[in-house]
């Protein structure tokens, strides 16, 4: 055993080890739900004795021990209730591991749990929801905010996927190369997903998870290992290098955030930047640009940017032209119009989020009242930016989003 370790050490290390284990036990015994249960109960067990007793030499192994013996009491559960007593006695020693299980392989059954999320059996959004509960360990809420809709409709939505794979008949395996392509997609998405609540969390008292945007940096950078050619591999993964290296300079002493005109950056972490640059620069070379390849290359533009009055506002608007015609996600639209009026004024980004107003995924958002309240401010109309600013404050439960908010209010009501 090794000492206990800090409280965010051992997260991070149940978090890192979570997917793999429930990969594992998936694998094993083929029954998605009751293996999530069973790695939930083994990860609670460790979460309450390992800050006691101290990690064990190989967490992994302890974490999949307790997992598999309650997998086993589900299997022994099952059979009685089914009243195959006889053929589950006899069955129940090859089921049963032995008392080293997993103590002699250290395999990471996490890209492979990925794709089997992302499923053709299921829709996109469930495969989506589905691997943000199943390998990034997000909460119904976290996910539900990440998809703009009710806590209970993904609730339901989640139940479903769980029950689809298991009537599916879906083999725990690696995809073929034709099938991997297909499901790609969504889990390029789902990891774009999990680095977003790391960056921004949807509620909270903190900012920031960096348990979450480190979780889906390291995701990516496997699953770009393993598929070094693709371009929009490479351009998430750039995304998320480059967004993240200004993570260090987003909040101040006290956790507040500091919007992005406001931070030092000389605090930018320039190795991120250089290697996201690298890559991307790669991946544009390929010829095929895709939807993530736009998005870094907009970061880039920003990481570029000595101080806030150097950035090239006309070059970010062009490339969200691009992505305009590639995407209908309202979040883009939305910083188009940002870009918009950096561009040709706040006029023109306030009428572009007029056609934002009647789209029902933004609806109750709060950062469609954040923007309109900025460029309201711009166009020199302070007390309609107080109005604003206020009801993004309320709509909003990041708590350093809401103080922000909320300051940005009072800076205006006090005149200053």
């Amino acid at each position: 055993m090794t000492p206990p370790p800090g409280h965010f050490a051992a997260e991070h290390l149940l978090r890192e080890l979570a997917p793999q284990v429930l990969g594992a036990l998936i694998r094993r015994y083929r029954e998605f739900a009751a293996a999530e249960d069973a790695a939930q109960e083994a990860l609670i067990a460790a979460a309450t004795q390992w800050p006691r007793e101290g990690v064990p030499d190989n967490p992994r192994a302890w974490l999949m021990q307790v997992a598999s013996r309650r997998m086993v009491d589900y299997v022994r559960r099952e059979a009685a209730r089914r009243k195959r007593e006889t053929v589950a006695a006899m069955q129940m020693d090859a089921l049963a591991p032995p008392a080293d299980a997993g103590m002699g392989t250290e395999e990471d059954d996490t890209l492979t749990l990925l794709f089997m999320c992302c499923h053709p059996a299921l829709t996109p959004s469930s495969a989506i929801a589905l691997t943000l509960r199943a390998v990034g360990g997000l909460t119904t809420a976290e996910i539900a905010s990440a998809f703009l809709v009710p806590e209970a409709t993904m609730a339901q939505r989640i139940s479903r996927a769980k029950q689809t794979i298991k009537t599916s008949g879906v083999l725990f395996s690696f995809p073929a190369d034709r099938e991997r392509a297909d499901r790609l997609r969504a889990v390029l998405h789902v990891l774009y997903l999990i680095f977003n609540e790391g960056y921004t969390s949807s509620a909270g008292p903190d900012l920031l998870r960096l348990e979450l945007s480190g979780e889906a940096i390291r995701l990516t950078r496997a699953l770009h290992a393993l598929l070094p050619d693709d371009a929009e591999v490479a351009g998430l993964l750039a995304l998320m290098l480059l967004t993240d290296a200004r993570r260090s300079a987003r909040t101040g002493p006290d956790g507040e955030l500091i919007s992005l005109t406001q931070q030092d950056r000389t605090r930018w972490d320039r190795t991120e930047i250089a290697e996201g640059t690298a890559l991307l620069t790669a991946a544009l070379a390929k010829g095929s640009v895709g939807a993530y390849q736009l998005q870094a290359a907009i970061a880039a533009v920003h990481d570029e940017a000595e101080c806030a009055e150097d950035t090239d506002w006309p070059q970010i608007l062009a490339l969200y032209e691009l992505l305009k015609r590639m995407s209908d996600n309202p979040m883009v639209m939305l910083n188009h119009a940002i870009a918009a009026a950096m561009v040709d004024g706040p006029a023109k980004g306030l009428e572009l989020l007029a056609a934002l107003d009647a789209d029902k995924r933004l609806a109750g958002h709060h950062r469609l009242d954040a923007v309109r309240a900025h460029l309201l401010e711009m166009a020199g109309d302070p007390q309609a930016a107080i109005r604003h600013y206020r009801i993004a404050a309320r709509k909003t439960t990041n708590l350093p989003e809401r103080n922000y908010l909320t300051a940005q209010a009072a800076r205006l009501s006090d005149g200053s």
